[in-house]
């Protein structure tokens, strides 16, 4: 008997096997997958705990080694470890902020970052993809489905963590992105990975309506987070926080919001810790927005009443350039449910926050910018208790927006005046120029 079925996210109805080409309710929701717990509440928390931890380590099996994997019980417990797709995912460093946490009048350690960029292809999409992909390769292996591919819309790392897994799997990819409107990072990652790659003149809520209109018929499997089975991935981001503070719940998670894919995975996960008793309460979770691209907030600013899409303008923040998001009825349940809240922030706010954090040691990519604003908002206002633990979830590498980077110091961002512009000084090959070099920085830091 299978232990893992989809049902209607909004209304709980539906009962659906991951085996059918499905991302709908015959109500037109989205699907949730819903796994039988009962033997795992049997266990008890602590045997859970133990068996997960005991995952977490170099000489674990494969798939175990994976930080999804390791949770494969929550995540995909019918398929065979041999179909598994995996190229060791998770696992990313969880770490204090430091000098940046000081600047914001906080403890060293009271302020952390989840560097869900330190992965395969650079972005946390990689924890949905390893799922999704596997479960294509297990229907494939199997017999019970046939595909000419996976295919995607994306603003740029979805289409990187596609390309990667599908070409680890030997299963063709299409992505579709907006012409123009990803970085150069993210369009050769799918090149170098041979999937076929069609820049389209649109943005991205165009290419999410033409990719689910080719995914219609099935012949191409849809790899967007509207299929809930990339959810069961990006979950165990939750998960892996809660582990790495020794089972303990932080006060408050702030992750940068775009499709809301992730903003339902991190309530999935959690809810389910707190069904098998791994937790006793709900931290307080913030989803940020690039104020060009904000329409949940909006919305949530408006007491939840009457989400309206919008046309997103541009932004640093090219990820999550999302007017029209399609997993917004999975987060607002979540974000209503648990009393989470929406923040924004505008492009200076965001550059700023990442030069910020980049003059302490880090180097974030602008999704990471607009949230760490928004911890800059709250922790102006005085939201934060001395005790509280703040975990900031950072989703992809800034070396992914190097020509962001670039821009940000060389005063090229529109709408931004750089307060830490930083240029290399042509000097004469002499040891008087470097030293003079040398004391007017140390002066100008002083000062």
């Amino acid at each position: 008997m299978s232990r893992s079925w989809f049902r209607d996210a909004i209304t709980g109805e539906g009962h659906w096997s991951l085996d059918e080409v499905i991302y709908r309710s015959p109500a037109g929701n989205l699907l949730e997958v819903v796994h039988d717990l009962s033997s795992l509440k049997a266990q008890g928390p602590d045997k859970l705990k133990a068996l997960w931890d005991s995952r977490w380590g170099p000489r674990t099996p494969t798939p175990f080694h994976s930080g999804i994997w390791g949770k494969k019980e929550l995540v995909l417990p019918d398929i065979p470890d041999e179909h598994v797709v995996t190229l060791d995912e998770g696992h990313s460093s969880l770490l204090p902020m430091g000098r940046y946490a000081e600047g914001l009048g906080l403890d060293r350690e009271q302020l952390l970052i989840k560097q869900c960029g330190n992965s395969h292809s650079g972005s946390f999409k990689d924890l949905g993809m390893t799922v999704l992909v596997s479960q294509v390769n297990h229907l494939i292996r199997s017999g019970k489905q046939d595909f000419l591919g996976v295919a995607c819309a994306s603003s740029g790392d979805t289409s990187a963590a596609l390309a990667a897994y599908a070409a680890a799997a030997g299963i063709p990819a299409v992505v579709l992105l907006p012409n123009a409107k990803v970085s150069p990072a993210q369009l050769v990652q799918p090149l170098a990975n041979g999937a076929l790659t069609l820049a389209l003149d649109t943005d991205f809520d165009g290419c999410m309506k033409v990719v689910r209109e080719l995914t219609h018929d099935g012949r191409l499997y849809l790899a967007n987070s509207m299929n809930s089975l990339r959810i069961e991935g990006q979950k165990t981001v939750a998960i892996e926080i809660i582990q790495q503070l020794g089972w303990e719940v932080p006060e408050w998670i702030f992750i940068s919001g775009g499709n809301l894919g992730n903003t339902a995975a991190i309530y999935k996960g959690l809810e389910e810790l707190l069904e098998l008793g791994v937790i006793g309460h709900m931290p307080k979770l913030v989803c940020c927005q690039a104020a060009a691209a904000d329409p949940l907030y909006r919305c949530f600013q408006n007491g939840w009443r009457g989400f309206q899409p919008v046309v997103a303008a541009a932004t640093q923040a090219s990820a999550i350039r999302i007017g029209d998001p399609v997993s917004v009825p999975k987060a607002m349940k979540g974000l209503i449910a648990h009393g989470g809240e929406v923040a924004h922030a505008s492009e200076s706010e965001l550059a700023e926050a990442c030069a910020r954090a980049d003059a302490a040691g880090f180097f974030t990519c602008p999704h990471t910018g607009v949230t760490l604003a928004a911890v800059e908002q709250y922790a102006a206002r005085g939201a934060f208790a001395a005790s509280d633990r703040i975990v900031v979830i950072s989703t992809a590498h800034g070396l992914k927006f190097a020509e962001t980077k670039a821009a940000y110091h060389g005063n090229k961002l529109a709408d931004v005046q750089p307060e830490r512009a930083n240029q290399p000084q042509v000097l004469k090959p002499s040891i008087d120029a470097v030293y003079e070099a040398v004391e007017a920085h140390r002066r100008s830091r002083e000062g």
